[in-house]
This record gives structure tokens, C-alpha cells and sequence, in this order.
């Protein structure tokens, strides 16, 4: 990085151009100069404590940033409360990103809170690109030496920098794909940012496969994850990679989940498993769509449904009863708002969700001694869940657990609470495999470019898939619980909602699967409450898009 003592002041910010800083009424130059806050300090003077005051943080951050700026590592690193994680990461930034001529202007703090943008040139071997980006550090008082100090967080260095990844420029860890989809459509990050993660996982995984050769580019390493591009210096030459995505119906998910914060939606075809879209939207950017892991609710109640026909306990056409509340092993369970249905069919206790008709007929696998593990025998037998043995393709999945159980938790599991985890991706193959009539196992890459084996289950018996689709159709007309978020998807058509309770969260997680229009879906939105009020849209969308 360049030295030198320029200082630029523009309203009420101030621009570290290296070497020296100006910050409202504070003026900060390098040792060179002869001053700095310890310097300023009078002599003997005791530690400040308490709350830090205004002037504490200009002069900290200012320091700080003075200092990155002139490429000092070690300098800015003594004004962190991580010294040594710090100034590795720091001399990293220089030495390993290959990063200099840098200029930090910072804005105005909200309290301890100091944002700032950063410009530079990136450099390698002859080539060389602008880099420019936003983020904040905050200003702490040292736990044992009281005096202020950058809270150090990598994301201090880069917004997108995690604990235990580092800033490298040079010759690409993977050669580039050209990922398509089915139609050979390109699918860019830029355009569908959901694919952003899956993306570097193709490229990881299949960029020598397909022939392509790496560039030079400023990536992020490290944490056992596919390598991240935040700038190319010189491409290199992509091989194309055929996905199974859809790109019109990634369009309708990437909007679709825009509806809700903290939402994931997947679906697939019926007929193949072949993912044709796969989104999210949240905070913290993990794929829930593909490796959630929680409770999902009454959509569990379709291999709940499977498991009682499948031991002979009921039928959709049989009659269910439905009481407001129903006792197991001590504990009542409750319908929502502790509704009852009188003269109810196994098909209308599904439509309305109610609880105690999947529990109730229940009881006698529990005098079998088999209802601790019923469900999830069911769930391996006809929905291939829960075998950790899903290969979708560069990428990877959760693929369901349903354990045996014990006492309360075992009438829970029935109701999709419990020890019962699923995700999206999970929830999306149960519609489809009812829909289809048998399980196919989700993929993202066909199988035949690298001969993974693929996972699978036994056919649904007739009778039984097209009772689940009796009862799945159900849920979308009349009283349905997804009368109306399926309301404008083209029929054929089925659903079945979804609200999981978590203790200590204000609202139920929202569920939503369902079929029509030649796809399957499913939808996750955290804390979003009643499945057809959030996730339902998201998923309703994304099947019109079909």
C-alpha cells in the first residue's frame, strides 16, 4: 500500500487517502508527525472507563483506518482487541489479496458504530482491477486496559469475510463453468443471487469435469467452502455445466420469496426429481431451502396419513375422529384454537389439520410396540428420507431425520413436532412423490455426468397415493386450510399447510407443500406463523410459474 500524509475533509466525514486522517474536529497524523490519541493523552492521566465518549471513538477508528490504509498491519492491529487474529488478517489483506493504493472515507458514527467505504486497486502479476466496498467496525473499551479499541470481526476487513476465511488474489482455485439450465438458459449470480452459493459448489465440484480452465481473480478461502469471486482480473475459459433448474420458474422464486423475510422455497418435478428452483431470502444467508433442519408442522401429517393406511388404522374415505384435544402418555395435544369435527372422514380431519385425528387412531401401534419407530420406517420405505444418502449434485442437502421416539414426543412426531426435521428441498419431494406416485430423488446436476449413486424407495402402493392425492386435493377446495393460497394455481392441484411451534419464538415457523401446474414445492418461512399465510404465497407462486 502507498504512504504519504494526504488528508481530504468533506462534510462530516473524513477520507483517509494513507497516511493521515481528518474527522470533524480532530485532526490525526502518522508517527512521522508527531502525534496520536496515546500521544495527546496526559501524562499519568487515569484510564478512562465507563461508557465511551464521542471523542473516543473519531480518534479510534480514525487511527485504526489511518493505519490499514498506509498498508501499517501491525500499527491498525494494536488498535483492536484481537491483536494477533488482526494483524494476520490485516497483512493478509496486503500480502495475500494483493490489495494497495487504498483510500477509506468514513461517514458519521451512530454511536460507537463507525461505517466506511473502501477503494483500491487490486493487483496481480501484471493485472490489475478496481475494488470498492461498504462496511462498519465498532469501537469497544478494552476489557482489562479500558482503553477504546476496533472490535475486530473479519467482517471489519470485507462485509463478506467470515471467522476463518482470508482474502487471496491469485490463479483461481477451480476452473469457471458456464452454468445452464435445462434449456440452456445461462444462470448467473447476478441475476438469481440464490444461486450464488450453489454456483461456487458446481464450480468446485464439476469445473475440470466440463472442461474449464480458472482465471485470476480476488477470491474468499477458507472454512471448508467453495471458494467465493468477488472480483475476476482475467477470466478464464468456462466450461458449460447442465443443470436441471428451470429458469423461469428460479425467476417466480427469487420474487417469490422477496414476499417474506427469513423464507426458502424449492420445487421440483414430479417425474424425474429434477430441482427447478431452489431460493432464499435471509439475514443470514444460509440455503435453508436445501439444509434446514427443523420441525415442519402438520405437512408431516401426508406420511403421518401414509403410515396409518399403510397399517391398516384408517382410510381417506373412513371415519376420523377429531376431537379438541387427545391424550398420549399423559400430555393433551389440541386442534388449533381447539376446533372438534364431528362425523369427519380421514380426508376432511386433513384438510382442516386437525391434530388429534393423527394422533388418536395411532394408539394401537403404541400396543404393538411399534410406534416409536412406524413413522419414520414409513418415511424411509415410500419418501427416501431421513438415510443421509441424498447426492443432488455439487451441492449438499439435508435429507430428512425422523428417529425413533419416546413417550410425548412420539405423538408429537406425528404432528411434525417433536424430533422430526425437514427442509424445503425434503418437503418439496414428499408433494411430489404423492403426486408421481413414487419417490425419485431430488438432483440439481444429471446423474450421468459423474455416475453418483442415487437414492431410492419403494413405489407408494396404488391405493394409498391416490388416497394422499384425495386428501392433498381436499386441503385446496371448500374448507380447505390451503383454499386460498392455491387459488389461482391451475389444477390439477394439492397442498397441505404447516405451522411448527419453537419454544422461545414468538410465531410459529410457516410450511407450505403442494403440487400443480406440472411441479412440486415447498416453503419454509421462519416465524411467518400459519402455513397458507406466508409460505403458502411463496409456493402458490412459484407452481404458477410452472
Amino acid at each position: 500500500m502507498r504512504s504519504g500524509a494526504k488528508v481530504a475533509i468533506a462534510g462530516g466525514v473524513f477520507v483517509v487517502v494513507a497516511g493521515g486522517v481528518a474527522y470533524g474536529g480532530y485532526t490525526l497524523v502518522s508517527d512521522d508527525g508527531g502525534s496520536s490519541p496515546a500521544k495527546n493523552r496526559t501524562q499519568g492521566a487515569p484510564a478512562r472507563t465507563g461508557p465511551l465518549g464521542a471523542d473516543e471513538i473519531k480518534q479510534t477508528s480514525a487511527a485504526f483506518l489511518q493505519a490499514w490504509a498506509k498498508g501499517d498491519a501491525a500499527a491498525a492491529a494494536a488498535l483492536t482487541n484481537n491483536q494477533a487474529v488482526a494483524a494476520t488478517a490485516l497483512g493478509g489483506y496486503r500480502d495475500d489479496a494483493h490489495i494497495a493504493d487504498v483510500t477509506i472515507t468514513a461517514g458519521a458514527p451512530t454511536g460507537a458504530v463507525v461505517p466506511y467505504t473502501v477503494k483500491a486497486q487490486v493487483s496481480f502479476e501484471g493485472k490489475t482491477a478496481p475494488l470498492s466496498y461498504s462496511s462498519q467496525l465498532t469501537v469497544v473499551r478494552g476489557q482489562s486496559t479500558f482503553k477504546p479499541l476496533v472490535d475486530w470481526q473479519p467482517a471489519v476487513l470485507h462485509p463478506q469475510l467470515k471467522t476463518g476465511e482470508r482474502l487471496v488474489t491469485g490463479g483461481a482455485q477451480n476452473p469457471e463453468i458456464e452454468a445452464v439450465d435445462y434449456k440452456d438458459r445461462p444462470l448467473t449470480k447476478e441475476k438469481y443471487p440464490s444461486l450464488g452459493a450453489i454456483l461456487d459448489g458446481l464450480r468446485e465440484k464439476y469445473g475440470a469435469k466440463v472442461n474449464g480452465t480458472a482465471g485470476v481473480e480476488l477470491q474468499i478461502q477458507g472454512n471448508g467452502t467453495p471458494a467465493r469471486t468477488l472480483i475476476t482480473l482475467q477470466k478464464g475459459s468456462p466450461g458449460k455445466l447442465r443443470t436441471t433448474l428451470d429458469a423461469d420458474v428460479q425467476a417466480a422464486a427469487e420474487t417469490a420469496v422477496k414476499r417474506f423475510g427469513e423464507s426458502s422455497v424449492v420445487a421440483v418435478k414430479p417425474s424425474t426429481g429434477e430441482i427447478r428452483a431452489v431460493a432464499d431470502n435471509r439475514s443470514d444467508k444460509f440455503p435453508a431451502s436445501l439444509q434446514a433442519a427443523i420441525a415442519p408442522g402438520s405437512t408431516m401429517k401426508i406420511i403421518t396419513a401414509t403410515m396409518i393406511m399403510n397399517n391398516g388404522l384408517g382410510g381417506a374415505n373412513e371415519k376420523a375422529e377429531c376431537p379438541s384435544t387427545v391424550q398420549w402418555k399423559g400430555y393433551t395435544f389440541h386442534n388449533l384454537n381447539d376446533f372438534s369435527l364431528t362425523d369427519a372422514t380421514l380426508t376432511r380431519a386433513f384438510a382442516r389439520s386437525c391434530n388429534t385425528a393423527f394422533i388418536k387412531p395411532v394408539k394401537p401401534l403404541d400396543d404393538k410396540g411399534i410406534a416409536d419407530t412406524a413413522l419414520g420406517q414409513t418415511a424411509r420405505d415410500y419418501f427416501g428420507l431421513g438415510q443421509n444418502n441424498w447426492k443432488i449434485g455439487g451441492v449438499s442437502s439435508f435429507d430428512g431425520n425422523v428417529p425413533p421416539s419416546s413417550g410425548v414426543e412420539t405423538a408429537a412426531s406425528y404432528i411434525g413436532q417433536g424430533k422430526v426435521q425437514m427442509s424445503p428441498l425434503d418437503m418439496a419431494s414428499v408433494a411430489a412423490t404423492v403426486v408421481n406416485g413414487g419417490f425419485h430423488q431430488p438432483i440439481l446436476v444429471p446423474k450421468d455426468l459423474d455416475n453418483r449413486p442415487i437414492a431410492t424407495a419403494k413405489p407408494l402402493p396404488g391405493p394409498i397415493a391416490d388416497q394422499l392425492q384425495q386428501m392433498m386435493r381436499a386441503a385446496t377446495v371448500g374448507e380447505g386450510t390451503a383454499v386460498q393460497a392455491m387459488a389461482q394455481v391451475p389444477g390439477p392441484k394439492g397442498a397441505k399447510t404447516g405451522s411448527a411451534e419453537v419454544d422461545q419464538q414468538g410465531k410459529a415457523n410457516s410450511w407450505f407443500t403442494g403440487y400443480g401446474n406440472g411441479l412440486a414445492a415447498a416453503g419454509l418461512v421462519q416465524s411467518g406463523g400459519h402455513g397458507g399465510d406466508a409460505a403458502g404465497p411463496i409456493v402458490a407462486q412459484v407452481l404458477k410459474a410452472g
